[in-house]
């Protein structure tokens, strides 16, 4: 599995991140599991042509020590579909971006 990971949390930084995303996100069934919607200008047109799959996400895993996202666009009504992969690069460049400014506002230096 392709993955951006950011490691090596203070565990002050964790609880902050934790709080962000249970704010901005909100919590899912699985403890540390969140779905972050993709925007829709970046879907590619396969993406954006799957009404039944949207709204599309990237997982972010948080733990104690580490964030850790999966670079696989996904959908929470199915498993398989082709509209499920891989980002492209700008949603992958958009991902990290999001974590770079969620870092940035909660002053965390990595």
């Amino acid at each position: 599995m392709k993955q951006y990971i950011i490691d090596e949390l203070r565990y002050n930084d964790y609880e902050k991140v934790k709080l962000f995303l249970d704010e901005n996100l909100g919590t899912s069934e699985i403890d540390g599991i969140y779905w972050l919607p993709l925007e829709k200008e970046l879907l590619t047109d396969e993406q954006a042509s799957h009404n039944d799959c949207l709204p599309l996400f990237f997982v972010i895993d948080l733990s104690p020590e580490r964030i850790s996202c999966e670079l696989l666009v996904r959908t929470k009504n199915r498993i398989k579909c082709t509209c499920i992969g891989y980002a492209t690069e700008k949603q992958r460049d958009w991902l990290i971006q999001y974590l770079d400014d969620m870092l940035k506002q909660l002053e965390i230096s990595i």
